[in-house]
């Protein structure tokens, strides 16, 4: 279980991001999200929080208040207007059907 200070402070970070990703530098899928958010649909960086996980300190305490917050501990693990997404193949499955650029057109 994360500390209630960690799920807080993740729970703020959702809600006050556009776009919300927990990822790690080295996963594929997490790679694959970021270049369809900004490289394909070019999601203006400043309006998204992006956590590299493997980077902090508290990478595993903020995977932990992640779970709790969303069921979901994997990443990519990714928030857009503070609704929880999923993960890279519910993002892709959302572009494929045209979703995705309607909730990026609402942001």
């Amino acid at each position: 279980m994360a500390p209630v200070s960690t799920v807080s402070r993740v729970q703020g970070l959702i809600n006050s991001s556009k776009i919300f990703v927990a990822a790690k530098t080295y996963c594929p899928y997490c790679q694959a999200t970021l270049k369809t958010l900004f490289d394909d649909k070019k999601v203006n960086k400043d309006i998204a929080t992006v956590l590299q996980l493997n980077e902090l300190d508290d990478g595993a305490e903020i995977q932990d208040a992640l779970l709790e917050i969303s069921g979901q501990r994997t990443v990519p693990n990714i928030y857009i207007n503070g609704k929880h997404i999923g993960g890279n193949s519910d993002l892709q499955e959302l572009n494929s059907s045209g979703e995705l650029d309607k909730l990026l057109a609402a942001l």
